[in-house]
């Protein structure tokens, strides 16, 4: 790898916690990952559906840094690809210090807008005791930080497959910081 790249993705048609690995997924525009139970032009997260259904879904795509990854099992956790329900890993990209915004090219088609922050949820407690505490905290200002990925919609579709390159263009205008979606 000499650049941004992909280095797995995933997808799962149940709301369970992790996602299969695929060996290669499909991005489609204005929904999200075909055959995911995240895709759809409206809210899919369970907890949302029940708040409101008519919602946009600002989450069809969730990604996650393989350096988090790295971070996480120096810290004990073995937290292979897909365990957080990411669609797609990603190695060489500071996900979380992008600006709400950016687009992202996975591939050579595939156009992700990010849209903000994914707020981690108990079930990670589940999968590692002790690894919710990693993932979200408080800096020095006591300001809540998450880092349990970025989530974004697809702007344009297209195959997206592990060794695929990213490539990273800021929004115009002065960068706004992610925040929760």
């Amino acid at each position: 790898m000499t650049g941004p790249a992909v280095v797995a993705v995933h997808r799962s048609a149940r709301h369970e916690f992790s996602k299969a690995a695929a060996e290669e997924v499909e991005l489609v525009a204005g929904l999200g990952v075909a055959g995911d139970c995240h895709a759809g032009a409206r809210v899919q997260h369970r907890s949302r559906v029940r708040r409101d259904p008519d919602q946009p879904n600002l989450r069809q795509v969730h990604l996650i840094a393989g350096e988090l990854l790295d971070e996480l099992a120096a810290a004990g956790h073995d937290v292979p690809p897909g365990r957080l329900g990411e669609n797609v890993t990603t190695r060489g990209v500071d996900l979380l210090g992008l600006a709400t915004g950016t687009t992202l090219r996975l591939g050579g088609s595939a156009l992700v807008t990010v849209t903000g922050l994914r707020n981690p949820c108990s079930q990670i407690e589940w999968s590692s005791p002790g690894l919710l505490a990693l993932l979200v905290g408080r800096d020095a200002d006591g300001t809540v930080v998450r880092r349990a990925g970025v989530m974004g919609v697809v702007v344009l579709g297209g195959t997206v497959r592990a060794g695929d390159p990213v490539e990273v263009a800021p929004p115009p205008g002065p960068p706004v910081p992610l925040a929760l979606v």
